[in-house]
């Protein structure tokens, strides 16, 4: 009943203006996505970086419903990638990017779409010094994802892949991903999913995320610790010193206004932190999506702003 109620309000345009003009729930927003504009993203990302923090900024745009939308995600990244150059910012900043905004879900030749898009948008970063990050979604789109990582990794191989841990195929997407140069964001997992590919239990979450980030701390690649858990942290820093891991050769990577102090002090004590930013006019329908999805989240969502850190 929640999670239905939630999606309903995210196609309400009356409860979006509602909160957006509400002081207290307009801070709340504030605190987790950067702003809808793309000088929104890169004041962020100006400040995120004079904190000492590196960034990864996602354009939202999902549930893309045609081509002409597609395109118009295509051209916000490359607007957004010009713009983190022209002020210096292109090396602490990478992009992420989800594939259903980029064509991945239209019928016919979608996949195809997608790889062609999302190769625009990595040959735009790689020209001004950074990265693209492909973001993974529910579980139906788990192997197109990969594929289309596959090809476009055989031009810019530097390009990130997302796996989850709470689907039970992720150790052996870890296995196979664990190899020299290949950028792999580890999370828990977001989306509401049936028990037959994913663990329902939060321990038994727990439980994989480190069979996957001990299989990523052995290998060859350069992990990327998606987690706000401080048992999770504390294992990874574990990992990395009995992997004898430089701080250049993982990162740890947060939500943005979540648990921010937590960020400033890992990176002053030299981890790299990278900050996971949103940004764009589609932020009501992906705030309330995100606790659809879990809503769980809800109460997760509201100790950050309660803690403030």
């Amino acid at each position: 009943m929640l999670r239905r109620s939630l999606l309903v309000m995210s196609r309400s345009d009356i409860l979006k203006s509602l909160v957006s003009s509400t002081p207290v729930t307009s801070g709340i927003v504030s605190r987790f996505v950067a702003g809808e504009k793309v000088e929104d993203a890169v004041d962020v990302t100006r400040q995120l970086e004079s904190e000492g923090l590196l960034v990864s900024l996602d354009h939202l745009g999902e549930d893309t419903l045609d081509r002409a939308q597609a395109d118009a995600t295509v051209a916000a990244y490359v607007e957004l990638l010009a713009r983190l150059d022209e002020g210096s910012l292109a090396e602490a900043a990478e992009v992420s990017v989800k594939l259903s905004a980029v064509g991945q879900a239209l019928a016919g030749d979608g996949e195809q779409m997608a790889l062609d898009n999302v190769r625009i948008i990595a040959q735009a970063a790689a020209e001004v010094g950074t990265t693209v990050t492909v973001d993974m979604e529910d579980h139906t789109t788990t192997d197109s994802t990969l594929s289309i990582l596959k090809d476009l990794r055989q031009d810019f191989p530097a390009t990130g892949a997302v796996v989850q841990a709470y689907l039970r195929r992720t150790e052996a997407d870890c296995r196979e991903l664990a190899y020299a140069g290949s950028r792999v964001r580890l999370c828990k997992g977001a989306y509401k999913e049936p028990e037959s590919v994913a663990f329902q239990d939060k321990r038994d979450v727990d439980k994989s995320y480190v069979r996957c980030l001990r299989i990523l701390m052995e290998g060859q690649g350069y992990p990327m610790i998606a987690t706000h858990d401080p048992r999770l942290i504390e294992i990874a820093a574990a990992l990395a010193a009995r992997n004898e891991r430089g701080t250049n050769s993982y990162e740890y990577q947060m939500l943005f206004g979540v648990r921010p102090d937590e960020q400033k002090r890992l990176a002053s004590q030299g981890e790299q932190v990278r900050v996971y930013v949103p940004y764009g006019d589609e932020w009501y329908g992906y705030l309330m999506r995100r606790l659809a999805e879990r809503p769980a989240n809800l109460a997760f969502f509201a100790r950050s702003v309660l803690t403030k850190g």
